[in-house]
């Protein structure tokens, strides 16, 4: 029998147990956070009927899905055996006779199945939070996997801007229960947006517009100019369009301005005015929460999937280290219409959790606690220290204490080889003086400090 090199398909990752207690630190900090504005969490399958995922991401998204192959003999069918493969124009028209089920590729299309789908047994507005895999067909590259986790959160059935407010609340308490001191939430609104198009006479070019004033970062006012008459815009839009690309000041004098600016245009009123709502409501919310660490930022360029977004739309971005965005999202007002469920609106923003978890190893941001497995390592020197270590472990298990007694005896400098491997902090030493005096000796694997305590006494200090 030939030996099979082991492999991983690529853009797929193992990770380490130090790994892994990193990562649900992450989860688990940001899952307190969304249970505590009142979310609950979901999970849907790994993979979906292809035609509850086909068609919802457009063609380029469609090519992505990763379809899983039907099991059974596929030429036993007979229409199948009569599929001619030679005709070029047929490929697409295989898929479906040889895959009916896909990976998810997000958790929001899922998310839209499932509201339908218990549509009479969930409590509107219904919010809920979602940690879980999906998977991509895309090129792997630094940073881009084709599985990775996503981290959502939405709430759908209710059309209050406090939901947007609170979102932000979130991600300012969750970023900051993670150690982040310097980063920013922007905010724009597709109404916004939308009111520009229409006040320059160009609004069937809206998303020529966004899509070229959203790389203003990149490529700077020039490029934007230059891009935007490629697409259609002339000279005098363009004079129009520079000062509100480039609008400065503070959230407060951004807003007056746009007032002034869209004072022909409804829909662009209206986006303001839901702006200054969201705006009114996290300073009323923050009076009685965490401080706001964040910046938050009114950016009239930020314009993240508009073809989705109906409202207002968020983005996160750390300042602290050179990382893309770190989570956003936005309200939508039909998730639900693919599947017959017309004008349920909602709003929902994501972690991006593979990113934060580099962003925190980068600054050192990972605490003590997040990086330590067991806790304490009771030594085996012999069957008597054995047989009397055997309680003693399991009274630092039911303390809530991680313990673990060395599965058989062996020399001191493999045990303590065994406890530096796995980064234990403390190992407690049981031979025959210990046994008789009934003090163990314990050792602090970090200051190498050791002292004689009872079982009493190291429960006590380790707790």
């Amino acid at each position: 029998m030939s030996v099979i090199k082991p492999s991983l398909a690529k853009g797929t990752r193992d990770f380490s147990p130090v790994e892994m207690v990193k990562r649900n630190f992450i989860y688990d900090t940001i899952k307190t956070v969304f249970m505590k504005y009142g979310y609950a969490e979901i999970q849907t399958p790994s993979f979906e009927n292809l035609s509850t995922l086909t068609g919802k991401y457009g063609d380029e998204g469609d090519k992505l899905i990763f379809k899983i192959l039907n099991s059974g003999e596929f030429l036993k069918d007979p229409k199948k055996k009569a599929f001619d493969f030679a005709d070029e124009d047929n490929s697409n028209k295989l898929i479906p006779l040889i895959s009916e089920k896909a990976l998810r590729y997000d958790l929001t299309v899922p998310f839209a199945r499932y509201v339908v789908m218990h549509q009479h047994e969930i409590t509107l507005p219904f919010k809920r939070f979602q940690v879980q895999p999906v998977w991509r067909a895309d090129r792997p590259q630094k940073g881009r996997y084709r599985e990775f986790y996503q981290c959502d959160v939405d709430v759908v059935g209710s059309e209050s801007l406090l939901n947007e407010a609170e979102f932000i609340l979130i991600y300012n308490e969750a970023l900051s229960k993670l150690g982040l001191k310097d980063f920013s939430i922007k905010i724009n609104n597709r109404k916004i947006l939308s009111g520009i198009a229409e006040i320059i006479g160009k609004p069937d070019l809206i998303i020529d517009m966004t899509v070229a004033i959203d790389k203003l970062d990149k490529i700077g006012l020039d490029g934007v100019s230059k891009e935007l008459l490629e697409r259609g815009f002339a000279e005098a839009d363009l004079e129009k369009l520079r000062p509100v690309i480039l609008l400065e000041g503070t959230n407060e004098e951004k807003l007056a301005s746009l007032k002034e600016v869209l004072a022909q245009s409804e829909t662009g009123l209206k986006g303001v005015a839901e702006i200054e709502q969201v705006f009114d409501y996290v300073e009323s919310l923050i009076s009685y929460a965490l401080p706001l660490t964040a910046k938050l930022e009114l950016d009239i360029t930020l314009a993240r999937g508009l073809n989705y977004y109906t409202g207002c739309i968020f983005e996160v971005k750390t300042n602290e280290v050179a990382m893309g965005s770190i989570g956003g999202g936005g309200r939508y007002d039909d998730l639900t219409g693919m599947f017959g469920l017309k004008d349920l609106t909602g709003v929902g923003v994501s972690f991006g959790a593979d990113r934060i978890y580099d962003v925190l190893e980068e600054l050192n941001l990972f605490p003590a606690s997040a990086e330590v497995g067991t806790k304490v390592l009771i030594s085996n020197f012999d069957a008597e220290a054995e047989k009397y270590a055997l309680p003693i472990v399991q009274q630092f298990r039911n303390a809530g204490i991680s313990a673990e007694l060395y599965p058989s005896s062996a020399k001191l400098k493999k045990q303590m080889a065994y406890a530096d491997a796995k980064k234990i902090p403390y190992v407690v030493l049981i031979g025959g003086d210990e046994i008789t005096s009934g003090e163990l000796t314990l050792k602090d694997m970090q200051s190498g400090e050791q002292k004689k305590l009872t079982v009493l006494g190291i429960l006590e200090l380790l707790k």
